[in-house]
């Protein structure tokens, strides 16, 4: 069986073209331009790269983009004082705080900050519990964006058994509320410590996998014409490669995909898909602005 590929860059670029077009008719007709701002604390490399990539995003949509960099030293104090003046910044609609943050600055006190009309990430507390919601606020990114990948290829969920590796609050589990309320699948939520995982994978209709651990699934553990959402991304040591590490999902792609009716590459699947899923939030979130005011 050969696979399908779930092609995230393709597909993100086409909902980058509509949001553009979308954003084109916005300004002609005196609108406001969407705004988003990113916090940055610190220099980790893959938050750098992964929060220029959303500002580069913003550029070719016609959004607005404010990004704020600070020291890993910033006191929690002075980042909540951030947060609260961004907050209460009517030009900016989104707000993202790029994680991780340092060891001495709470997370959940930080994100929990971000007014929920403004959380384009989805991380607050209020925007997560409204997935349950038929009018739900603004959903966590990844998962939102790993909806609209199985909705845009026309993949059914109503009555499959969608199998989730990863109970995480910021993916699997929140993906997991999405499959069954909006996507009305029947789910089971496991993680890497799940006894005899394998049991549960091989049942999966669908097989969503988010734990951060390279190869955890392969080609046994799972049955012919699955498909196979990848969600994992690990940076795995390779000499061979000019950087001396290659990038490896949660899934060992070659013997899996023999098996799979559709399946994710790692990287291109859910990593733009993300992306694309932050834009679609933040023209959201300046379209209900817009409207209260």
């Amino acid at each position: 069986m050969a696979s399908e590929i779930l092609d995230g860059r393709k597909l993100s670029s086409e909902i980058e073209e509509e949001i553009r077009l979308k954003v084109e008719k916005i300004k002609k007709e005196g609108g406001k331009t969407p705004h988003l701002a990113a916090i940055l604390v610190g220099t980790d490399g893959p938050s750098q790269t992964y929060v220029e990539n959303k500002v580069k995003a913003c550029h070719r949509v016609g959004f607005e983009s404010t990004l704020l960099r600070f020291s890993e030293s910033i006191s929690q104090s002075r980042l909540i004082k951030e947060v609260t003046r961004i907050n209460e910044d009517d030009d900016i609609d989104g707000l993202i705080v790029q994680l991780p943050l340092p060891d001495h600055i709470s997370e959940e006190i930080a994100t929990e900050t971000i007014s929920p009309l403004k959380d384009v990430d989805g991380f607050t507390n209020q925007n997560y519990g409204q997935i349950i919601r038929e009018h739900h606020g603004l959903l966590p990114a990844t998962p939102n964006g790993v909806m609209e990948m199985i909705k845009r290829y026309g993949i059914e969920t109503k009555g499959k058994h969608a199998v989730i590796v990863g109970h995480s609050r910021l993916v699997g589990a929140p993906l997991g509320l999405l499959l069954s309320h909006e996507g009305m699948a029947t789910v089971t939520q496991c993680h890497e410590f799940t006894e005899d995982l394998a049991k549960y994978t091989r049942q999966a209709d669908i097989l969503c996998v988010a734990v951060g651990k390279p190869g955890l699934i392969t080609g046994d553990m799972v049955k012919d014409g699955v498909v196979v959402i990848d969600i994992g991304i690990s940076r795995v040591e390779d000499p061979s490669k000019k950087r001396g590490f290659r990038l490896s999902g949660d899934v060992e792609f070659d013997s899996v995909s023999k098996k799979a009716s559709y399946i994710t590459p790692v990287p291109g699947g859910v990593g733009p898909m993300t992306i694309a899923s932050l834009l679609m939030n933040t023209l959201k979130a300046s379209k209900l602005r817009n409207a209260s005011q």
